[in-house]
Order: C-alpha cells, then structure tokens, then sequence
C-alpha cells in the first residue's frame, strides 16, 4: 500500500504514503526527547501543522482514546494517527517504528550497566537533559493550550481544575477526563444517546485482552515478568507520571528484582533517551533477565496498549462528527491539555533543584519561543554536556 485511502484525507490535507509515515515515527523515535507532553507535541506540529498529514479533529479523537485508556500517552496516540489512513497495518507500523528504536538504545544501554557496574555518569547528564526538558514540555504544553481551548470559560475552568489535580495528586486521573467529557457533552449537545452499547462493549472487553496479554509466556521468570508489566500496561493510567510509582513497588518492593539505586538508574535512562518514558521497562527487564528480559517486558507493557488503541479506534472514526461527540472530544482534550500542563509543574519540581537548572530550563524555553526552526535533539546534546561540566561543581563544599 503506497497512499492513503481515497475517501480518508479531507481535501486540505497532504497526501502522505505508509512509509512516509514509518519513517517519521522512527525518527521520532530516535530524536524524540522530553517524554510524552513533549512527544505529543512533535506530533502536533510535525503531522498536524506543518505536513498536513492529519486532520485536527483526527488528532483530537486520538488525544481522547490515549488519555481514556490505560498505557504509555504518547505511543497510543502515534498508533492512533497510524490507524486514521491506513487502519491497522498503519497502526501496527507507526507503534512498532516509534518504539522499536528507544527499545534498542535502552537494551544497549542495559548492557553497558550490567558490564561496567553502574552509570555514575549519567546523573550529570540527567542533571542537564532534565532541566532541558521542562522548557521543551513547557513550550509544547503553551502551543496545545492556545490552540485548543480557545476562549471558551467552560474549557478553561475545567483546564485549570485538571491542572491542579495534578500537581497535587501527581498523577493523571481518568475519572476527570470522563467527567470533563461528560460535563461538555451535557452542556453543549445533550442527546438521548450517541454511542449505544458500542463503546461499553470495547470497554468490557479490556480486562479480557489485558488478561491475554498477561499470560503470554512459559519460562517461570519471564512469565512473571510479562504479568507484571502486561498488568502496569493495562491497567495504569497517566503515563510516565503514574507508572513510575507502580513500577516501584512491584519491581524493588514487591518482587525485589532491581534495588533502589537501579531502579533510580532505570527511570534516568527513561529520561534521557528519546522515546516513551515508559520504555524503562524494557531496561528494567534487562536487568532482570537478559535480552529476552527486556523484550517481554516491554512487549507486555505495549501490547495491551496497542489493543486498547485498535480495537475502540473504528467507533472514534465513525461516531466521531456527532455534536455530541464532538463535546465530548472537546470536554476530555481540555482535561487533558491541563493535566500536561500540571505535568510540566510536576516534573519540573524534580527536575530543577538549583539555579543552574531553573537558567537552562528558561534558557530552552525562550530559544524554542524565538528560534521556531531549532531541533530539539541539538539542544538535548547541549544541555548533557552543560550538565556533564556543571553537574560536578554541585558537590563542591
């Protein structure tokens, strides 16, 4: 398959072919630094902006769907815009090329940390990457709050009530982003019904593929290891914000596969490689058991992300254009938009621990703001290198 489906693209859009779209994905994947507000972002700007690849409303229901179900944010949506045009080949592409390389610089990395004992130097370059970073986030939250929330007040209140729950609770809420949804649709279009049991019946559904996917292997070890990280994929909301704690207690305190120190190792290797943050797992899995370690670990995390993607995706495209849909779409991106934004607060407060940070991270920001056309990966490599210079002056008496 070469090109879109004739009726999908809406005349304004630019034709794109399948792997035009593999590619970018991979090169995401690569390049793509800041975790997944900043992930999300790229692709706003790359697909939706700048090629035309993607319709708005497109990337909105996507949005939705990756917020409304369990996994890794910024995964489920580069599987969603694979599925708009090329529906499951495309989606099983796009995932696999977005993952595939931070799964490949993760396991490397693994091998490095299990031959040499340790990274010591890798918490200079998180010292610097880390800061880096939230000016990244920062701008990317800026570009989707201005271009979605409008000047609606509804919006906006329920914006800044997402925002706020997150920076207290730490954590993303999906009962919020439902009733955001529920409260606009209410408002704005209050019909009698605009899905029928459709949506109830994928959503009945998810525990069972999430069992699936649970039980997937033979070996003793490597079959706890898929259950384990199967059960965070499925049935952990938030992303990198919430899987981080739950990955906590079940790898170091539960099962005692890493120790505290590895387990902060792991979830810097997280930070500073491109990519989905909730790729730590397959380091994690490295640590634990080798390469096969790392590769059920981090096919266990993903699939039943993937399954909650494909599976609910052809009601999102064919309800999607309902008033009360639409609503809907708005209410959840609202909620979502402020939980991101909460999260550049979130983050920030552990990634900024001195003035030398709080200057990179403004010092990001502002030439992100005044240089549009600046790659994110060259400032990635400038802010590692500050942090590996500066990072050592910290620990002067």
């Amino acid at each position: 398959m070469t090109h879109p489906e004739p009726a999908a693209p809406a005349a304004s859009l630019t034709p794109y072919t399948l792997w035009e779209l593999v590619r970018y994905m991979m090169a995401l994947g690569t390049w793509g630094f800041g975790g997944p507000v900043a992930l999300v972002g790229y692709m706003y700007r790359d697909l939706v902006e700048k090629r035309r690849w993607i319709g708005e409303s497109d990337y909105k229901e996507g949005m939705v769907l990756a917020q409304l179900m369990p996994g890794p944010l910024a995964a489920q949506l580069a599987i969603y815009l694979g599925y708009v045009h090329y529906r499951v080949a495309g989606a099983t592409l796009a995932g696999l090329a977005f993952v595939l390389p931070s799964f490949l610089i993760v396991v490397a990395i693994g091998a490095a940390y299990v031959a040499y004992g340790g990274i010591a130097w890798m918490q200079s370059v998180f010292y610097g990457v880390g800061a880096a970073v939230i000016g990244i986030i920062a701008t990317s939250a800026y570009k989707l709050t201005s271009k979605n929330i409008g000047k609606d007040p509804l919006l906006w209140a329920i914006f800044g009530v997402s925002a706020a729950v997150t920076v207290i609770t730490k954590s993303e809420i999906v009962w919020l982003f439902l009733g955001a949804g529920v409260l606009v649709w209410l408002v704005r279009a209050p019909p009698a019904s605009w899905f029928g049991g459709r949506l109830r019946g994928v959503a009945a559904s998810a525990p069972m593929l999430a069992a699936a996917a649970a039980g997937s292997t033979d070996w003793p070890q490597l079959a706890q290891i898929g259950a384990f990280f199967a059960y965070a994929g499925s049935f952990v909301f938030g992303s990198g914000l919430a899987i981080v704690p739950f990955l906590y207690s079940g790898v170091v305190q539960e099962h005692h596969w890493l120790n505290d120190r590895q387990f902060v190792d792991a979830v810097a290797v997280a930070m500073i490689t491109p990519g989905p943050v909730v790729i730590t797992t397959g380091f994690i899995g490295y640590l634990v058991q080798g390469f096969w370690g790392a590769v059920v670990a981090a096919v266990a995390t993903f699939l039943p992300c993937y399954l909650l993607t494909i599976f609910p995706a052809p009601y999102f495209k064919k309800h999607g254009k309902h008033p009360g849909v639409v609503a809907f779409v708005d209410g959840v991106t609202a909620a979502a938009i402020g939980a991101i934004a909460g999260a550049v607060v979130v983050i920030g407060q552990r990634s900024i621990s001195d003035f030398a940070t709080a200057v990179l991270a403004l010092f990001t920001a502002g030439v992100l703001w005044r240089f549009k056309k600046v790659p994110e990966p060259a400032i990635v490599v400038v802010a590692a290198i500050a942090g590996l210079a500066l990072h050592p002056l910290t620990a002067l008496p």
